[in-house]
């Protein structure tokens, strides 16, 4: 392996322009080789020397490319992964990682019997806010966390017209775009619930898709409630998290995906600072007065870390599918649990 990674991109739409072609060219380890425009020549408008391609299968067959970005509509992440990692290739698959249980587990023992790296593209790990609540709670500053509540809310009151995300089909719809990140976080801090219960609907006039979701997940000591919904557009509080010594609440949003659709590079210094009065605020049992948190600087580049590490060091550093299979484990039992009213137990395959 070439101590730097030749990377191909399937698409320069919004995810590979906002997010992995400016991460990817700032990282050492990456070099942003090759991408699949069918008519247009995008990236090698703001990439000079990337390589152009109208065919995804003259990037496989391209003996070059170390790690190839799938990131496409949700409905094709399966089958153009499962080809990635046939052609010998390892593979970053944006979220959701594929559009089923059964899809995730058989691309999860297939990267294995390849001897492929295989990642989902989870970069809400490193958002700023996130980071944040993650130190506190890893730290104890809140004791026992009884509650945890999280946010992911958009202002689109009317459907988005010429987008894929807003037609109905399997994939889309809030539970598979924003919710598999909440889902995933939830996850990295508290593991697998051991049930969950789900509220799914529409809305809007005129959604074809499910645009509010809740979903709580139920552990044996606390609760994970995870909303989102296309109706809100003010933030009174992002994350809301109580405990046994206090409570931790936090509004205001992540500014790097904001900063990197404006142009900024993955490795600016300040990308991942949030405004000062974004901070959030800790409300301990024994403080008559709020604490002020200076927010954690978000770093998406570290998702990218953890790749290369895994592929040029073979740690386990990254974001594998065995992530991917929990999150759809979850999305799985909150559309059972929407179906039937009920509380959905949850079993790894």
């Amino acid at each position: 392996m070439n101590k730097t990674i030749k990377s191909a991109l399937c698409s320069y739409g919004m995810s590979g322009r906002v997010f992995h072609a400016p991460l990817l060219a700032s990282h050492s380890k990456f070099e942003l080789y090759s991408v699949l425009e069918r008519t247009k020549n995008q990236a090698a408008t703001r990439y000079p020397g990337i390589k152009t391609h109208r065919e995804y299968r003259s990037i496989l067959d391209d003996p070059a490319v170390d790690l190839v970005i799938v990131n496409l509509p949700d409905r094709y992440h399966f089958d153009w992964t499962k080809t990635a990692l046939e052609a010998g290739k390892h593979v970053v698959v944006e979220k959701p990682f594929t559009m089923n249980l059964t899809e995730a587990q058989s691309l999860h023992d297939l990267a294995r019997s390849k001897n492929k790296q295989l990642f989902v593209f989870q970069n809400r790990r490193w958002d700023s806010d996130y980071l944040t609540v993650q130190r506190l709670i890893t730290e104890g500053r809140l004791g026992k966390v009884v509650e945890f509540e999280a946010h992911f809310d958009r202002f689109r009151p009317k459907p988005t017209p010429n987008t894929w995300k807003e037609k109905k089909d399997l994939g889309t719809g809030l539970l598979y775009n924003l919710g598999a990140h909440l889902i995933d976080q939830a996850l990295v801090l508290f593991g697998l619930p051991d049930e969950v219960f789900a509220d799914l609907s529409i809305m809007r006039s005129n959604s074809q898709v499910c645009d509010y979701v809740t979903i709580t997940m139920f552990y044996p000591d606390k609760r994970a409630i995870l909303r989102s919904s296309y109706m809100v557009n003010a933030h009174p509080a992002k994350f809301m998290v109580h405990g046994d010594q206090g409570s931790f609440i936090k509004s205001g949003q992540d500014p790097q995906e904001e900063r990197l659709n404006a142009g900024w590079e993955g490795h600016h210094p300040e990308l991942g600072i949030e405004p000062q009065s974004s901070w959030g605020q800790l409300y301990l049992a024994n403080n008559q007065h709020a604490e002020i948190v200076p927010s954690e600087t978000g770093n998406y580049l570290q998702f990218y870390d953890g790749v290369a590490s895994d592929i040029l060091e073979q740690t386990k550093s990254g974001v594998d599918s065995s992530a991917g299979v929990a999150v759809m484990c979850i999305i799985e039992a909150a559309e059972k649990s929407q179906l039937s009213r009920s509380r959905v137990k949850i079993v790894l395959p």
